[in-house]
């Protein structure tokens, strides 16, 4: 798969099509052109380490958008078994931008829950640009309340832009739907654990985000606001948003050091849309790990602990 660099890669693409033109121009030329191959070589590997290793708030966020890197359901195909999609909140009707089922990872029966997003127009408004409607928070809910009474752990997986503001969602009470979840996951007698596999925006994320174990993959963002809108309101204009997205601490690192997250993944070097089945591996090991953890632990002592996590979070000042 050929990857679409973004801005901040192209040293390194044009690095590879150098190469590409030497071995291309010197095919079938009795030439010993080893030496000079493996230098081109050995500098595209360190360009790529010095990018990938320094990278902005912003170039993180570039990354977490990216088109070709995997969504929900890949990492769905990749990283769990015997997946049966549920559909519907019994109440209103199905949303496809919150797809949600039975799974099996690594021999524990699991109910999985996601944001999807699309990698073309017709998917992208299948999905609704991964913006979930009140009906997929009511659909996310009603299986999760399915997996605590037949005593199956929660994996939700968060890549949302934010939750979907129109008309119709607002009608629809969209803000009463996240509230909801928010109460209901922290009473929810079952171990749960979400990983922001991509954007995780505002409440749009923490809708189907309040768990046991929060853990992130290494560049995807988790933030009460898009950088852009960050920047709109602060700055008066979207074009401060790699400001805006360095003072926000939105990334994986900084977010656990601020104890809002439990935990970073790594990613195959240059992100996870390089290495699809690199980067589901590392998911599958870090959500596995964290379940198999949980599971251990008893009910009350878990819904202690996840009450405990959520309530020292943030800083609180009192005036005399």
């Amino acid at each position: 798969m050929r990857v679409t660099p973004l801005d901040f890669e192209k040293p390194i693409v044009e690095l590879e099509h150098k190469l590409e033109d030497i071995k291309k121009h010197l095919q079938g030329q009795d030439l010993d052109v080893a030496p000079e191959v493996r230098k081109i070589a050995e500098k595209i590997e360190a360009t790529r380490r010095e990018i990938y290793e320094n990278l902005t708030a912003w170039q993180r966020v570039q990354i977490a958008r990216h088109i070709q890197r995997p969504f929900f359901l890949d990492y769905v195909n990749l990283a769990f078994t015997d997946f049966v999609e549920l559909h519907g909140d019994r109440l209103f009707g199905d949303d496809a931008s919150m797809p949600a089922g039975l799974a099996t990872i690594d021999g524990i029966k699991c109910v999985v829950i996601g944001q999807q997003k699309g990698r073309d127009v017709k998917e992208n408004l299948l999905r609704n640009f991964g913006s979930p409607h009140p009906e997929g928070y009511r659909k996310a809910l009603r299986l999760m309340r399915m997996a605590e009474k037949f005593r199956l752990p929660v994996v939700t997986l968060i890549d949302t832009p934010g939750a979907y503001p129109g008309v119709g969602a607002e009608e629809r009470h969209i803000a009463e739907a996240i509230a909801v979840n928010l109460r209901e996951m922290m009473i929810l007698r079952t171990p749960v654990v979400s990983v922001v596999i991509g954007e995780g925006g505002s409440g749009g994320a923490l809708g189907i985000g309040v768990s046991d174990r929060v853990l992130m993959l290494e560049n995807a963002y988790y933030s009460v606001i898009s950088p852009e809108g960050c920047a709109a309101i602060l700055w008066k204009h979207r074009k401060h948003a790699p400001e805006a997205a360095e003072a926000l601490k939105l990334n994986a690192r900084e977010l656990v050091e601020l104890g809002v997250i439990d935990g970073v993944i790594p990613e195959p070097l240059g992100g996870a849309h390089h290495n699809h089945q690199a980067a589901a591996d590392l998911l599958k090991k870090a959500v596995v790990d964290s379940l198999r953890e949980l599971s251990k632990v008893p009910t009350d002592k878990l819904l202690e602990q996840r009450y405990d996590k959520f309530r020292h979070m943030g800083v609180i000042a009192e005036e005399a």
